[in-house]
């Protein structure tokens, strides 16, 4: 492990990263994180489809919106358990996303900033942290993502099968599949030429915080048409999935990453950017038509999922198991975290928040909230708000987004003001509430070791020595023969990287234990480390001089690239 990797992981030593990990060694002949015991699928596999969705509070019909029109998903929850505490860690996409899909919190893997592949680099989380599908392909999963993989870090190539859903796997093989809907975007709440509004602007419900203007109305409204547009589409995989035969036997999710994609909502450590819908239906194993409140967080879907399918959850892992063998006791409370949204608004805050109260810590008071973010500026009732400010005509709950400095500490009363727009926080009468949130906040800071204060160039230079992006290193294939076979073993000098491997030019495999290889077969491998460069090819019985054109797995970039053209910073 390089120096700077080391540094990143503190106060995790060796010691601690084995026991962390659940080994008393890492064995040389697989990777220590996928061996064979901890990876055995549950006798008769579920499935488990996950049905994600971008920037959305809970503004379904089933979470008693009545302003809403989601029929699928109102039958849907009538089907399964709908969630009304669920959280997102972070009020925007790819970091909550390097939380879904490792486990952990983005301040302790360092993936906090938004949009780090902007400024050039990827997040390097400690070497014991893998994409949690690795565990489940190592099961015998087949693991599908249409096509959301913005994680702070490049998708590894060990990470995911090719293929769109459970149609494209081998005949046989139990599937975790991911479907992103993307129509919910606030990249979606321009004015479209020649639309007409399926909801009524006059009826849209505003918060206090948002003027009651025509454009406001009409962007809340096309905000909840699109909500509608995604319902259809989540009721056509929904009778996909029914028609294959495979409803009986799949764990479905549904769930947002973050809340509304609106001023004051996404971006911001409020229930309306961080309390999302989330609804599971696992026949014969969740009530039809339940309701739980327990906290729950999207870093949480990972060591569910791996529940479900009857996979060791890595000791490692921050989230919770919220169903199967292995579910966990609820918290008590959620911290939820905000940095960098784009290339220059550099923030720091926290936030804690259990039945009744939210607090929130300002680490940037300086910052004023309305502080300039160029994709965010051009959405309509930003725009609305400002010149309404500029104007004077904005009431005084609506100006205090456009203070010129943020108050230190905010503390809100959830239960009398879901809005949160009565701060309390220097109120004599909750000064006991304030000590409690403050100590309760400082002890998961360092429980978890926050990395929010640390400055984004000094993490660079932790991941990437020099600003230069690590390499792993060429995966080394011990050959074996005997019988007219040869069983190889394959390992990385790299500590924490994945090993990939064909046979005959067909699709990458999950290394997870010595290969049988015939005699006349031809093995290729790579391998790659979160964060670094794949490393070169190995090959037995001979190395290619390059990776054949039809086997190298898309781009990981690409989902970046499509993102900057239509949400550059968020």
């Amino acid at each position: 492990m390089t120096k700077s990797v080391a540094a990143l992981a503190r106060p995790l030593t060796r010691r601690s990263f084995l026991r962390l990990a659940g080994f008393g060694a890492v064995a040389a002949a697989m990777p220590a994180h996928l061996r064979a015991d901890d990876a055995k699928p549950a006798p008769k596999p579920l499935n488990v489809l996950w049905i994600s969705i971008e920037d959305t509070s809970q503004n379904l019909g089933c979470y008693g919106d009545k302003y809403a029109d989601t029929p699928n998903l109102d039958a849907f929850a009538a089907q399964g358990c709908r969630y009304t505490h669920a959280f997102s860690p972070y009020p925007v996409c790819a970091p909550t996303r390097s939380s879904v899909i490792t486990g952990m919190y983005p301040s302790t893997i360092g993936s906090m900033h938004m949009r780090t592949g902007d400024k050039g680099y990827q997040c390097v989380p400690p070497p014991y942290v893998h994409c949690f599908t690795e565990y489940l392909r190592a099961a015998g999963y087949y693991c599908t993502n249409h096509t959301k993989t913005d994680y702070q870090f490049a998708s590894p190539f060990t990470a995911w099968d090719p293929g769109k859903d459970w149609r494209d796997r081998p005949a046989g093989m139990p599937f975790f599949a991911v479907i992103n809907l993307g129509i919910t975007h606030e990249s979606q709440n321009w004015p479209k030429k020649g639309e007409k509004l399926i909801h009524d602007p006059a009826k849209a419900p505003l918060p206090p915080y948002y003027p009651d203007t025509p454009i406001v109305r009409e962007t809340v409204a096309r905000c909840y048409d699109n909500i509608t547009t995604m319902d259809k589409q989540a009721g056509e995989i929904l009778a996909r999935l029914k028609a294959d035969g495979l409803e009986d036997n799949t764990v479905v999710f549904f769930w947002a990453d973050h809340g509304r994609g609106m001023t004051r909502c996404k971006r911001w450590l409020y229930d309306s950017g961080t309390r999302v819908p989330l609804i599971v239906r696992w026949p014969g194993k969740v009530e039809p038509g339940s309701v739980r409140d327990e906290f729950v967080s999207l870093m949480d879907l990972a060591p569910t999922v791996l529940s479900i399918a009857g996979v060791k959850v890595p000791q490692y892992m921050q989230g919770r198991a919220i169903l199967g063998e292995q579910k966990a006791s609820p918290r008590d409370f959620l911290v939820l975290a905000r940095e960098r949204m784009d290339l220059t608004s550099d923030e720091h805050i926290r936030a804690i928040r259990d039945r009744q109260y939210k607090y929130i810590r300002n680490f940037t008071p300086e910052r004023p909230y309305a502080w300039p973010i160029p994709y965010r500026d051009r959405m309509p009732v930003m725009q609305e708000l400002r010149r309404l400010h500029d104007e004077g005509k904005l009431s005084a709950v609506q100006e205090l987004f456009f203070r010129k400095t943020k108050p230190v500490e905010e503390l809100y009363d959830i239960a009398a003001d879901p809005d949160e727009v009565n701060n309390l926080a220097e109120s004599p009468k909750y000064l006991d509430v304030l000590k409690k949130m403050r100590q309760r906040l400082a002890q998961w800071s360092k429980d978890t070791h926050d990395l929010g204060g640390t400055p984004e160039d000094e993490l660079i230079e932790r991941m990437w020595p020099g600003k230069v992006q690590p390499v792993t290193a060429a995966p080394q294939i011990k050959a074996a023969p005997g019988g007219g076979q040869t069983t190889l073993t394959i390992t990385c000098p790299t500590e924490g990287a994945s090993i990939g491997y064909q046979v005959d030019g067909g699709r990458w495999l999950l290394y997870s234990g010595p290969v049988t290889a015939g005699s006349s077969s031809q093995i290729v491998a790579k391998a790659i480390r979160i964060g670094y460069k794949t490393s070169d090819l190995a090959g037995w019985p001979n190395k290619p001089p390059v990776e054949p054109a039809s086997a190298k797995p898309a781009k990981a970039g690409k989902r970046n690239q499509k993102a900057k053209t239509h949400a550059k910073a968020e």
